[in-house]
């Protein structure tokens, strides 16, 4: 299993390539973080510093949306970096919560999020493709590889995954939701005719090392209001009794709104909704040796990646944990 970090780009951006070059030290292969330009600075130009800083460190963002960026610019942020830094980055993508949310955008849909992935990657690797209905190419890309991890949770994301992507987050570290929507992904693509196994897997969740559950849960219950967003939008889609487990719905009756002013960040207001066992299913909490078990059950899934969010009061604490006593019990 390979092991990633997420991050938010708060400034200042020195301390997120630090722990980002603190990171690959422990051996973390990935570099995440949100993307979301009103809420945080601009992740492109930082991954650029955390690039010159690490040495193999494959960067991204978690996640990227079609309706942030035009495609063309997209594609040339990422061609840029892998021409300067060697083929070190991927694309994790969805169709868009925060970033378009807190300037007026709804979500894509998930043709747009198709075609998104489509263009950015053809362009991102110097193949011309129609842009707008105009042949567009990037005509100083050489060898140039950009992989799409989509994110997703509902039965026609999950679809559009198995069919499509590269890879799949998910963003939740719930073995029976991670059963399901795995499950789903490599149905749709033997489906398409392709190899179930060639997807990548990365589940993304918070970690916390340490003893003190009741102070963990209160740091890492903001997740559980993130990942509400989205439930929220399936069962409008699906009902309450759709496709979708039990697993996600149910826990989002008392959610009452949500503001992105504390997105992301322990502490967060809005949710309060979210109970402790909803803490306990979808993030990593107790000691290194709990942390070891849930991943280990997550491999047997099928999960190639797990990432960690570090959006609370002690990150070098447990970053440290991971390196010393988890990722060499897992990596390989």
């Amino acid at each position: 299993m390979d092991f990633g970090v997420v991050l938010q780009t708060d400034p200042p951006a020195g301390d997120l390539v630090r722990l980002m070059t603190a990171a690959e030290g422990e051996g973390f292969r990935y570099g995440w973080t949100f993307d979301s330009c009103v809420l945080w600075q601009e992740p492109f130009v930082i991954y650029s510093q955390i690039l010159a800083a690490t040495s193999s460190m494959v960067v991204g963002p978690m996640v990227t949306s079609p309706g942030t960026r035009d495609w063309s610019v997209l594609a040339s942020l990422f061609a840029t970096l892998n021409d300067m830094y060697g083929n070190r980055t991927v694309c994790g993508i969805g169709r868009g919560d925060s970033a378009h949310r807190v300037v007026g955008l709804k979500p894509s849909t998930l043709a747009t999020l198709r075609e998104c992935m489509h263009v950015t990657k053809e362009l991102a690797e110097g193949r011309e493709v129609l842009l707008r209905d105009k042949p567009v190419r990037i005509p100083w890309v050489r060898d140039g590889r950009l992989e799409m991890w989509m994110a997703g949770y509902g039965p026609r994301a999950l679809k559009l995954v198995g069919e499509h992507a590269d890879g799949f987050i998910l963003q939740c570290a719930d073995p029976a939701i991670a059963r399901w929507t795995i499950g789903s992904v490599r149905e749709a693509a033997r489906a398409a005719g392709r190899d179930p196994e060639g997807i990548t897997i990365c589940v993304a969740a918070p970690a916390y090392v340490g003893d003190n559950l009741v102070h963990q849960r209160e740091q890492l219950r903001w997740f559980g209001g993130m990942v509400g967003n989205h439930v929220a939008d399936l069962v409008a889609r699906y009902g309450e009794s759709g496709d979708v487990p039990r697993e996600l719905t149910e826990y989002i009756k008392e959610r009452e709104g949500y503001d992105y002013a504390h997105h992301g960040k322990a502490g967060n207001p809005s949710t309060e909704f979210v109970p402790d066992e909803i803490v306990d299913r979808f993030c990593l909490t107790g000691p290194a040796g709990a942390h070891v078990e849930r991943l280990q059950e997550l491999a047997e899934l099928g999960v190639d990646q797990f990432s960690l969010y570090l959006m609370h009061d002690e990150r070098e604490q447990t970053l440290s944990a991971y390196g010393s006593q988890v990722v060499g019990k897992l990596s390989g």
